[in-house]
């Protein structure tokens, strides 16, 4: 029997405010030591009162609107009730029938277009602790308990079960990480675990309208992760409906060194929380004008962004898409176009200039130091720069190349840079000439092997003149100069 997969995402994002949810505490705890960033809401201790944090609010209206969902009017919050160890209350502060924002879409694409996945409901909560497992040879096995992160905002976004392949549900998350980046509602690093997936996964019969029983996949802290775990979950259930089995509703760990899912409880039902209002604080009433002003600051996505690139750049596709990958890339490409104005086919051939040298050269180099382009010292200014100086004949390409690599290990001027290192290009043809006549002189087999027809020994040639010239002498000039002397030597 043939199975159609089943996916639903319910993703996690620590969103960047400067305060936690319900209280005054820094939300700036990653470095901090364990158990400063506290007080007694997020502490949860008897008294305490939690008071909303309008920011967090913000966001997940922002984000509700970028994909497209409907802000309702009137919004709660609600307590949601488990006993976990990293919960400091015995409940957690969250929304359950009445979130920010709901009914939206995702567009993503997939192989031969495009697809719409479904946002049932972008909600706000506060996060957990955090807790930190002790293994044998630390003394008995325990387990301790940081509470820096209890009370950070965090919005889920939760997506309709309409993702048919891990190949979808990974398109899915990544498009939506770009969302979060562009709108800079978060920092959106999984390492960090500020940006955190859930996945629901069935299997039924194509052809079926039914759905089947779903595990819940977690754990997963990549892009990797999520679709290896949901491959394996997928083969996991095939097996077992092939051997007469019944997949189990219940929750499953993924464990990456064994590229398998374990079984961690049985899966809670909406019932098993039982949500009640929250007491503690007022329902949120939004106003269709500031729905209406966050609704005007949203940034350009970068869907729309790409788009805008290939129409105004004259960018292919390939380009355009690693480009606007993140925000920081594509306003680096802006920045870097815009110092050299210009109109028609010369702006686009500039353009596709910049990107040549941003998605070569320092995106090599970028990757080499394992950074990213906010971390580079190579401004736009200096990619700039270089491209002057290789348009007016003071660098070559490979000139340019190795002025590039200094800068970015120094943070200086290219101009500055060739000044210092005297690695402009040289021009001057007596000089040039010298550097053929050795050239020349030193390789009698390549002369010898061009005048019996062999024409790529001038290319051999033109290699050593560069190599004599530490790579400064004008590409164009060299070659000439080297045919020129060749066809002087056959004549003799």
């Amino acid at each position: 029997m043939k199975y159609e997969t089943v996916i639903g995402l319910e993703v996690h994002v620590q969103l960047q405010t400067r305060s936690k949810m319900f209280c005054g505490c820094s939300a700036s705890y990653q470095y901090a030591q364990p158990n400063t960033h506290v007080c007694p809401v997020c502490l949860g201790l008897p008294g305490s009162l939690p008071v909303i944090n309008k920011r967090a609010v913000e966001y997940t209206i922002m984000t509700g609107l970028a994909l497209g969902c409907r802000i309702p009017e009137y919004s709660k919050f609600d307590r949601k009730n488990y006993p976990y160890p990293d919960l400091m209350k015995g409940y957690q502060i969250s929304q359950y029938d009445l979130p920010l924002a709901e009914d939206g879409a995702l567009e993503i694409e997939i192989e031969g277009g495009r697809k719409s996945i479904g946002v049932d409901r972008v909600h706000l909560e506060e996060d957990a602790a955090k807790l930190f497992h002790l293994p044998d040879g630390q003394g008995e096995p325990h387990s301790l308990v940081d509470v820096n992160r209890a009370g950070s905002p965090l919005m889920e976004v939760v997506s309709a079960p309409d993702m048919r392949s891990p190949e979808e549900a990974r398109a899915y998350l990544t498009t939506l990480h770009s969302i979060m980046q562009y709108l800079g509602v978060s920092a959106g690093n999984m390492q960090d675990g500020n940006f955190r997936c859930d996945a629901n996964v069935s299997i039924r019969p194509e052809g079926s309208s039914e759905y089947g029983t779903r595990t819940e996949i977690k754990n997963m802290n990549s892009f990797r992760s999520v679709f290896l775990a949901l491959e394996h979950e997928v083969d996991r259930q095939r097996r077992i409906l092939e051997d007469g089995g019944r997949v189990t509703q219940e929750t499953r760990g993924w464990v990456e060194e064994r590229g398998v899912t374990v079984s961690q409880r049985s899966k809670e039902h909406a019932h098993d929380y039982r949500y009640f209002p929250e007491p503690d604080l007022p329902p949120v009433m939004i106003g269709g004008e500031w729905v209406e002003e966050i609704q005007r600051r949203l940034p350009e996505l970068a869907g729309q962004r790409k788009a805008r690139f290939m129409e105004q750049y004259g960018l292919p596709l390939y380009d355009a898409d690693l480009l606007t990958g993140t925000r920081a890339l594509a306003e680096y490409f802006e920045e870097a176009v815009a110092l050299r104005p210009a109109d028609g086919p010369s702006s686009q051939l500039y353009a596709k200039n910049v990107s040549n040298w941003m998605l070569g050269d320092l995106s090599r180099l970028m990757n080499l130091d394992n950074i990213s382009i906010g971390e580079t010292r190579v401004t736009p200014q200096h990619l700039a720069e270089l491209l002057n100086l290789v348009d007016d004949g003071t660098l070559s390409n490979t000139l340019a190349k190795t002025v590039l690599e200094e800068a970015f290990a120094s943070g200086q001027e290219p101009g500055k840079i060739v000044d210092q290192k005297g690695l402009s290009q040289i021009s001057d043809s007596s000089v040039v000439d010298a550097a053929v006549s050795q050239a020349l002189a030193e390789n009698p087999k390549a002369v010898a092997d061009f005048m019996s027809g062999k024409e790529t020994a001038s290319r051999f040639l033109v290699g050593q003149v560069m190599k004599l010239t530490r790579g400064q002498a004008k590409p164009d000039l060299v070659q000439e100069l080297v045919l020129s002397a060749l066809e002087k030597a056959r004549d003799v």
